[in-house]
């Protein structure tokens, strides 16, 4: 691992993927501080991004997952599988909400045929006995290394266990936001980090969105309760004070008639004037 560093493995809101000449793929960051490697969240794609990265999936230690939908840990039960079946013998702590525990387990069951054969017949680690799964909380929820995880409880109705996370070591500071609407709290847990990874949204193409989609005034009430326009991340980085932003989780990402300046646009209507960039698949920021 050479220096601190954040990968957006994965950048397109919401868990469909449609074809098109840039596929995008749902929500996965890598976190590298510290010398620590963190997966933030599991979308669908995580496991071949994460070695597009160079990473070793055997190497793979630490996995968080924000929420539950789908979007965010859809992948995790086969990105510590097929890490398993690459060489992976030693733990994987796995912080996530309550639910995460069936989930897992009813991954576990469903693959039980396969794992029991590679142990049996392979003579591989048990996969169950090397994740370790430990439940988010709000204030400090882990010390990995020399890296202080905490969380705060954000706002993605209707589901309540959803988090925004921060990362800090060596004077360093990293927040994600998670899936969000806007909420008092997040410019005092964002404040002045070295870089803020936020959703964004954009309003104008949310209704070309729901049509194409077809849930119609559904989908679209969920959108405006449950995450943040692009000028209203603008004007929280503007108050947080943060050193740079990246727009990830964009919806909508595929909007032949939203381009890269409407993007910079929105964020820039919200007074931010600081370091941004538009979040794609693979893109690594410094840190």
């Amino acid at each position: 691992m050479t220096g601190d560093r954040v990968t957006l493995l994965g950048t397109k809101g919401g868990p469909a993927i449609y074809p098109g000449a840039t596929v995008r793929m749902p929500t996965a960051t890598l976190v590298e501080i510290a010398g620590q490697r963190i997966v933030v969240d599991c979308g669908l794609g995580v496991t071949r991004a994460l070695v597009g990265t160079g990473m070793h999936l055997r190497d793979l230690a630490t996995v968080i997952v924000t929420h539950l939908h789908s979007d965010h840990y859809l992948e995790l039960g086969p990105l510590i599988h097929t890490a398993w079946t690459a060489g992976l013998k030693t733990p994987v702590a796995v912080y996530g909400p309550a639910g995460l525990a069936a989930c897992w387990d009813a991954f576990l069951r469903s693959m039980a045929f396969d794992i029991e054969t590679r142990i049996a017949d392979e003579g591989r680690h048990d996969l169950a006995g090397l994740v370790h799964l430990h439940t988010i909380g709000e204030g400090v929820f882990a010390e990995i290394g020399d890296v202080a995880v905490s969380a705060i409880r954000n706002a993605h109705p209707p589901i309540t266990d959803s988090y925004a996370v921060k990362f800090e070591a060596g004077g360093k500071a990293v927040v994600l936001s998670g899936d969000t609407a806007p909420f008092d709290g997040m410019a005092g847990f964002a404040r002045g980090a070295d870089l803020l990874v936020h959703e964004a949204m954009i309003a104008e193409g949310v209704d070309r969105l729901v049509a194409r989609v077809g849930n119609g005034e559904r989908l679209k009430a969920h959108l405006e309760a449950s995450h943040t326009g692009a000028v209203d991340v603008g004007r929280l980085a503007a108050r947080a004070e943060v050193r740079a932003l990246a727009l990830n989780h964009l919806i909508p990402v595929d909007d032949p008639a939203i381009c890269s300046d409407d993007w910079e646009r929105a964020v820039r209507a919200g007074s931010y004037e600081g370091p941004l960039h538009l979040g794609r698949d693979g893109m690594v920021i410094g840190l």
